[in-house]
């Protein structure tokens, strides 16, 4: 059995460390209603883009179409991006987006593809290189807010890969945000892109538009930019996800050591009152024998 000094030094060491939770929690609250704010707010912005780039695809098609549009026709190569936070101490938050990533992996390696990984976020990276270390071929820190900057870094990595022919498909994995307590990890599909089940094109209401320059045109700068902006998306979903999971965790992780202290404070207590009473029956004992 431990003594009263060992004891209270467990005592007062989870005790420090129910402080460090709390505050983490107190933390990861405040930043969540302003991350949670500007990831919704950043939705409407690329579902519409979607709908945009499916209306311009609709008028496109043949040997002119942009090949980010419409692929290489083959699906041999399939690049795999999976987006994570730089940190951890969020429950199973970083692990889940791993997960899916890596059925996704398999399943493909057993149709006989090749697949290749580029990460977004220090935890990706570090889970990928454990699994997968030979096929890893780039790695970007999320950093500590979203970026368009980042963003773009990742989006030009995966075009030059599509370009040179080393990619045909492109599919990101990362955390969507559904409440303060679910995330859904989510796979989509970059090159081609692929519209949401169920989505189409743009409604008129009757007009036309006449585009100056041509579809094909537009869509070759449009598309590059889309690939980024559907990162960015992905990183923001990330980031309220990841706030929402480590105020969740800090959460469990507080009342756990409230729950140890008083456990401890209880068996403390126990050892207290039985020294107590050994003491004075020793002392009795020989009170006795005199």
């Amino acid at each position: 059995m431990a003594s009263l000094k060992e004891l209270r030094n467990r005592i007062s060491s989870v005790t420090a460390t129910q402080k460090i939770t709390k505050a983490m929690q107190m933390v990861a609250a405040a930043k969540l209603r302003k991350a949670r704010e500007v990831a919704e707010n950043a939705r409407p912005y690329a579902e519409r883009m979607t709908a945009v780039i499916a209306n311009l695809a609709a008028g496109v098609s043949g040997p002119g179409a942009p090949a980010l549009l419409v692929g290489t026709g083959s699906q041999a190569r399939e690049l795999v991006v999976i987006a994570t936070a730089d940190r951890g101490l969020a429950g199973a938050f970083n692990s889940s987006i791993v997960r899916a990533a890596r059925d996704h992996i398999a399943s493909r390696l057993n149709e006989g593809r090749e697949v290749t990984i580029i990460t977004v976020g220090r935890k990706a990276r570090d889970q990928v290189r454990r699994l997968y270390g030979d096929r890893s071929v780039g790695a970007f820190e999320a950093g500590n807010a979203p970026a368009m900057e980042r963003a773009q870094e990742v989006a030009a990595a995966i075009i030059e890969r599509f370009e040179n022919g080393q990619a045909d498909i492109v599919t990101l994995f990362y955390n969507r945000f559904a409440s303060v307590v679910r995330q859904i990890p989510t796979g989509k599909q970059l090159v081609p892109p692929q519209l949401p089940e169920g989505a189409g094109a743009i409604d008129l209401k009757g007009a036309s538009y006449e585009y100056e320059p041509d579809g094909e045109t537009i869509l070759a700068t449009l598309l590059p930019r889309n690939i980024a902006t559907q990162i960015l998306s992905a990183m923001m979903e990330n980031q309220v996800g990841f706030y929402a999971a480590q105020m969740a965790a800090m959460d469990a992780a507080t009342r756990n050591a409230g729950d140890m202290i008083a456990a401890l404070t209880l068996v403390k207590n126990r050892t207290r009152q039985a020294q107590i009473t050994k003491e004075l029956i020793e002392i009795i004992s020989g009170a006795e024998a005199l």
